[in-house]
């Protein structure tokens, strides 16, 4: 081997939301990235987030341990960004969440990676006993450390950024609907940018924090559901009325749209989720496990959300520069 090759690195789930702002991260730093999916057919686009022959797409299913270990062969570092939302045939939380990360980490110990990082969800901890989800990740977390006890481990709050999930769902749903349904309007949230989040697996992959520990990554504010809901219209320039939906008459509504034969707006676990508060906890910051741990200043949504939530407005990116009306009426 030759030793004045740039490190390698495998990341699994590269090609989605968080994997492709990391791959363009340590592709600017000279890492070679084998970014490892169940369809390498479908990623080839994160080829262009490096020189030629940088970054390669290569097969990988976390419930098929053969492909993971071919695909940590040779490499330096490890890191496991996958995750799911919702269970749907062979991809269940059990397999993804403890058994496909566990493999990860298996894999990584044996082909000798210096490194692994593993990225979970904040606040799993706390909405375990109400959520399937919440309940796999954080058994997820236990089968890593066992596994590989050096792992470093990063619950980010929701992300936001260009092309996430939350807040571009939410826009789109004020673009379309009437009224917007507010589920658990006073549970806190502290978003965090996803550039964030990807400098911080980058630093903890380079070693610049202490190994086998949690980290929680949350950003600079911290706001209630409503509230989000209600700068999602600000930016979106949509004036909509947030009509409160009881979780319950919800989780029944979410079980319904389960049957049909596409991704669901939301399920039952995740409506349990909505009524838990998911902040950086009080333990962590005084452990000093949050991003001031890899120098790090959280990013605001202030900043970010308007270079592209402008989308969601009347007229586009014509609006980009007019006064935001209406921020939405509870009843």
């Amino acid at each position: 081997m030759d030793r004045n090759a740039p490190k390698l690195v495998t990341i699994f789930g590269g090609s989605g939301f968080v994997g492709n702002h990391l791959v363009q991260l340590l592709a600017r730093q000279g890492y070679r990235i084998r970014v490892a999916v169940r369809r390498p057919d479908l990623a080839g686009e994160v080829r262009m987030f490096g020189s030629v022959g940088q970054v390669v797409p290569v097969q990988a299913n976390l419930r098929n341990e053969p492909s993971v270990q071919r695909a940590v062969a040779g490499a330096d570092i490890v890191i496991n960004l996958v995750g799911i939302g919702h269970q749907a045939g062979k991809q269940s939380f059990q397999a993804v969440h403890v058994d496909g990360a566990a493999s990860v980490a298996r894999a990584a110990k044996a082909a000798g990676a210096r490194a692994l990082v593993h990225m979970s969800a904040l606040g799993v901890d706390v909405a375990a006993s109400v959520s399937a989800y919440a309940a796999s990740k954080l058994a997820g977390e236990k089968a890593v450390l066992e596994a590989y006890p050096d792992a470093v481990i990063v619950r980010p709050s929701i992300m936001f950024g260009q092309g996430d999930g939350f807040f571009n769902l939410m826009g789109t749903l004020a673009r379309l609907m009437p009224v917007m349904p507010l589920i658990s309007g006073k549970t806190q949230f502290q978003p965090v940018y996803v550039g964030d989040v990807a400098e911080a697996m980058a630093k903890a992959a380079e070693g610049a924090v202490k190994p086998g520990r949690i980290y929680e990554l949350g950003g600079p504010d911290v706001e209630s559901h409503k509230a989000l809901m209600q700068r999602i219209l600000r930016e979106a320039g949509r004036d909509r009325m947030l009509v409160s939906v009881p979780s319950g008459l919800m989780k029944i509504l979410a079980a319904l749209m389960g049957i049909l034969p596409f991704k669901p707006l939301i399920t039952p676990d995740q409506v349990e989720l909505l009524g838990v508060d998911n902040v950086v906890s009080e333990a962590a910051r005084k452990d000093k496990r949050t991003l001031a741990a890899f120098g790090i200043t959280p990013t605001s949504m202030d900043k970010i959300l308007p270079t592209y939530m402008w989308r969601f407005r009347r007229h586009g990116q014509f609006d980009r520069d007019d006064a935001s009306p209406g921020a939405g009426v509870t009843i």
